[in-house]
């Protein structure tokens, strides 16, 4: 086999375990949401703790602390006070509420929450440029935070 063909072929096996692996993300349109929460997770699978941690911080990603104060990343500077605070966030809230915040709070709280929805393409107002019909997380991103914030005791 020439290397065209090897490498198109190798294209073809990659795209299609591509294609199987995202197979059970569920798209921000077709998030269902009963009585406040997400029973299921996005992608299929269990969050990762850790990577949520490092999401919740990352103020190119979810910038959870402009808004939050978490004494659980004390080490990080200026955390914010708009939010309420997030420790033992989980003895407050099942993980399928915090999924369901995360995605969109406009739809646990109301629609006059300053917080976006991370994981709608309703993600409110004065959104930066580029998110605009975008998520500003992905489903696993949103898996991870929660698998995080339900660490929060």
């Amino acid at each position: 086999m020439t290397p065209l063909p090897r490498l198109l072929s190798g294209c073809v096996f990659l795209c299609t375990i591509a294609s199987v692996v995202n197979a059970d993300v569920i798209a921000p349109g077709d998030v269902k949401i009963e009585n406040l929460a997400i029973s299921t997770s996005l992608t299929g699978q269990a969050g990762d703790a850790v990577e949520g941690r490092k999401v919740f911080a990352d103020k190119s990603l979810g910038n959870c602390l402009a808004c939050h104060v978490n004494s659980d990343l004390s080490e990080q500077l200026f955390h914010g006070e708009i939010g309420p605070a997030l420790d033992a966030v989980a003895t407050r809230w099942k993980p399928e509420q915090l999924r369901t915040i995360v995605v969109n709070s406009k739809a646990v709280f109301t629609e006059n929450s300053i917080m976006p929805g991370f994981y709608s393409l309703e993600v409110g107002k004065d959104v930066r440029e580029d998110l605009v019909g975008k998520t500003i997380l992905t489903a696993q991103q949103v898996e991870d935070v929660v698998a995080y914030l339900s660490t929060l005791k």
